[in-house]
């Protein structure tokens, strides 16, 4: 994207702000959806297979609307969406889905609102110095993790569970630091179809060696699963995450990091009002912290 003229105000595109658009909603459903389907799904299966079908249904399309040629990539381009593929669908998002068999949707998404603390946590790494703003808005959503991963704080909640979505939230925002970084494919939904396919059948891997094939009858899953699962793959995959993969390559990752304050919202209102789950005043307060230093994050970033 061209630079913008010396003090004239930043304009972002349409287009742009429909894809966010998508993200908000769409992904904060998502945690719904993810729930839903673990109930009579195993995880990684589950996860690796949403994947693989969306990632084969968006290549015929791609391959239907613009040419099979629009496909290909380079060597080095495929290994680099291999690699963002693997950090944001298996190391990001199924191990998160394994995380909801035990942990409730709404609080699965309040920690994963830690993401873009851990953005900036990466930049210092690499020689960016940190705002004073970007730097406190990581103490607060730290210190609102905390709040949300103390033991009987968040209600009966397995440890375990709760290690497993930070372990997510640290890998999905490498897995989007990167992806800016290395050479990925220039068509941003091509790139979608090989991380998807990448994460999908590393998924299915996973699970093969976890054993969760072991006495699995599709007969007995419920029809509410099957919905989750094709609500996850048609919106939550082909819609969203290749929204998401075009904003990576499109937006300031700062403004795409603000899908991590609004999705909490939408989560834990959709899991509280169709699933029942209970707010903790832990919770909400842990929650509000988080996305009080998230919005002080982006806001900060923004106007570097």
């Amino acid at each position: 994207m061209p630079a913008a003229a010396p003090g004239a105000a930043r304009r972002i595109p349409a287009a742009v702000w429909v894809a966010l658009g998508i993200v908000y909603v769409v992904w904060g459903s998502t945690y719904l959806g993810i729930r839903v389907v673990v109930e009579t799904l195993p995880p990684f299966l589950s996860a690796g297979a949403r994947f693989v079908v969306a990632g084969l249904i968006l290549a015929a399309i791609i391959a239907w609307r613009q040419g099979p040629a629009a496909l290909k990539v380079s060597p080095r381009e495929l290994a680099s969406a291999a690699v963002v593929g693997l950090m944001l669908l298996l190391g990001g998002n199924a191990v998160i889905v394994l995380a909801e068999t035990s942990v409730p949707s709404g609080l699965a998404a309040l920690l994963v609102a830690i993401v873009p603390a851990w953005v900036v946590v990466l930049k210092a790494l690499t020689g960016q110095r940190p705002t004073l703003g970007a730097l406190a808005g990581v103490l607060l959503g730290l210190a609102g993790l905390a709040v949300l991963t103390l033991p009987g704080l968040s209600g009966e909640v397995h440890a375990g569970g709760l290690a497993l979505v930070v372990m997510g939230t640290l890998l999905w925002s490498l897995g989007s630091f990167v992806s800016s970084r290395i050479p990925m494919p220039a068509n941003p939904f091509t790139a979608s179809v090989y991380e998807m396919l990448a994460g999908g059948l590393a998924g299915l891997g996973v699970g093969l060696l976890r054993g969760e094939h072991h006495g699995l009858d599709l007969a007995a899953v419920s029809t509410r699963s099957w919905v989750g699962l094709a609500y996850l793959i048609v919106f939550g995959s082909l819609v969203a995450f290749t929204a998401y993969a075009w904003l990576l390559q499109s937006a300031p990752l700062s403004l795409v990091a603000t899908y991590a304050y609004v999705n909490p919202i939408v989560a834990v209102t959709l899991g509280a009002l169709l699933l029942d789950e209970a707010l903790t005043w832990p919770i909400v307060l842990g929650g509000l912290i988080v996305v009080a230093g998230v919005c002080l994050i982006v806001s900060t970033e923004r106007r570097r």
